[in-house]
């Protein structure tokens, strides 16, 4: 993983998460801030799995295990579509909240997947 990239992805996928929660518990609607973040959130998510796919064949192999990385970059891709599909059927102003959940938990899964690339199997 390129160090730089994961800070920016847990920075966006947080403060997508903050805006989210903040809005959906102040009775805001799912909207263009909200849905917007997310597939922001998405667009990283796919460029990660791009630098995942092309960062061995550069040099940078992951010292950890690659099965429970990709587990986890796969799991992270699938939660902002959940959400924004969440936000479509429940236009509720819980639906965005659990949009800024899910992106709290992409940022939490972005740093495992960073500590599970650079540090080394016991």
């Amino acid at each position: 993983m390129i160090l730089w990239f994961t800070i920016t992805q847990i920075a966006v996928a947080a403060v997508v998460g903050v805006v989210c929660v903040v809005l959906g518990l102040v009775g805001r609607r799912p909207g263009d801030v909200s849905v917007i973040g997310m597939l922001l959130v998405q667009a990283l998510l796919i460029a990660q799995i791009v630098i995942a796919i092309v960062a061995p064949l550069a040099g940078n192999d992951p010292t950890g295990s690659l099965l429970e990385f990709w587990t986890y970059l796969v799991t992270a891709a699938l939660l902002p579509i959940a959400g924004v599909a969440w936000a479509f059927i429940d236009r509720g102003r819980w639906s965005v909240v659990v949009m800024g959940v899910l992106a709290l938990a992409v940022a939490v899964m972005v740093y495992r997947m960073d500590v599970i690339w650079t540090t080394p199997i016991a």
